[in-house]
């Protein structure tokens, strides 16, 4: 009988230089931490010779992919070199199953800067402001429809539903034809055999069918009156004049996967929290002024997205390693939210932590995410109409995985919900 061991074992006794913390399987399994701990101890600068994805360096430790973040003249997102991801194939044309689908997170400043400042209008607090009633109301609809008692999937019932309902407003799409919203945004980052897609050519082809949707809604909010929406905010802005239909769909895919995947996990990983640490959650049901620092800690504690890629545009040492130009240089973002040199007991949920914002969920820089307030907006009232339905929420069966190390999240969270 074949002796399986357990990963931490494996992630002490293994040769650093065989250590790929790109592997699927770890995310899928919630078994990558072991590994990146181990990186953060003994190589926080770390080179994976051989991958699926090719050579890369990790950057494990917090200070240090905030220093990688923040110095875009070296370290470039910019699509013209790279990949913002460490899956670059399926974003580059030249390859089978590539589709070229360019934003301002694949973007150097200063084209960068011209297309974030003109989605920023749709996130900024005056029309936060202006959505939050909405989003109250529609988090009071979901939730006041929940079966208490009953086992029911929270990220279909709750994450999905509200976080798309949300991505409809903000693009003023058919509320009735919204979980398309979700079926895109989960093609976008979906290999086959994953359970999303069967094979590439149906990637290619239901991502062609979401840029001809757009596309015509585009054509038509061109030529009416401008709205608070993205589409007519993108249509009517001497900014984008001359975005390309590849630029077109690479900005509605940015925006769909930023305001659909990010939030939704945040939704769902918050959901597993309350249930590992009741006590914490308690705190903040009877103390509602700890909420906002609870969200972030939420946030951190799931951290939605795994990692951030960038391209060495020249050589340069960097934590005592020479790393030259045209390597990919990998952010773990997850890794980052969980270094002990910067945060005190990173594992736990700390509903009352000091500083809770100080973290790596939403980057840091140029490319520090557009939508992080309307993000943190949302899991805020999520747990503040909770409180005033329910008492409790409980995982009761196996959590399942999205397979990526890309997107860290679910795609079902079974949990029963008390008085």
């Amino acid at each position: 009988m074949t002796t399986v061991l357990p990963d931490e074992e494996i992630a002490r006794s293994l040769p650093i230089d065989q250590i790929d913390v790109s592997k699927v399987d770890l995310y899928i399994r919630e078994a990558m931490h072991p590994y990146f701990k181990r990186l953060r101890d003994e190589a926080p600068v770390h080179y994976c010779p051989q991958s699926p994805y090719g050579a890369f360096w990790s950057i494990t430790r917090f200070n240090d992919c905030v220093a990688i973040d923040t110095n875009h003249k070296v370290f470039s997102s910019d699509a013209s070199v790279g990949s913002f991801v460490l899956d670059d194939a399926t974003l580059n044309p030249t390859t089978e199953h590539g589709l070229y689908m360019p934003n301002f997170l694949g973007m150097d400043p200063p084209r960068h800067d011209v297309h974030r400042k003109v989605v920023s209008p749709a996130v900024a607090p005056e029309n936060l402001e202006r959505l939050e009633p909405l989003i109250r109301q529609r988090t009071q609809n979901v939730l006041d429809n929940l079966p208490v008692g009953e086992t029911f999937n929270w990220v279909d019932r709750v994450s999905i539903e509200l976080t798309t309902l949300m991505l409809a407003t903000l693009l003023d799409f058919p509320l009735e034809q919204r979980r398309r919203l979700t079926r895109w945004s989960d093609v976008v980052t979906a290999s086959p055999g994953d359970g999303f897609i069967d094979s590439w050519e149906q990637r290619k082809n239901e991502l062609l069918e979401c840029a001809a949707v757009f596309q015509a809604m585009f054509d038509e909010r061109k030529k009416a009156a401008p709205k608070y929406d993205l589409i007519s905010i993108i249509a009517h802005s001497p900014g984008m004049t001359d975005l390309t239909q590849d630029e077109f769909l690479g900005l509605l895919v940015l925006l769909i996967v930023g305001g659909n995947d990010t939030t939704r996990n945040s939704m769902s990983g918050s959901a597993i929290a309350a249930s590992l640490y009741p006590a914490e959650f308690e705190k903040v049901r009877t103390n509602p002024k700890l909420l906002p620092g609870a969200v972030s800690e939420a946030i951190r504690w799931q951290t939605p997205i795994s990692h951030m890629r960038r391209t060495a545009l020249a050589d340069i040492e960097f934590g005592g390693k020479q790393i030259r130009k045209g390597d990919k240089v990998v952010m773990w973002y997850i890794s980052a939210n969980r270094d002990e040199r910067v945060i005190e007991r990173p594992f736990d949920f700390v509903a009352d932590r000091p500083n809770p914002r100080h973290h790596m969920s939403f980057g840091f820089g140029i490319h520090r995410c557009v939508g992080n307030r309307l993000a943190e907006m949302q899991v805020r009232i999520l747990w503040e109409e909770f409180f005033k339905r329910f008492s409790t929420v409980n995982v009761v069966g196996d959590v399942k995985r999205i397979p990526s190390n890309l997107i860290h999240g679910y795609s079902e969270v079974p949990v029963q919900i008390g008085k």
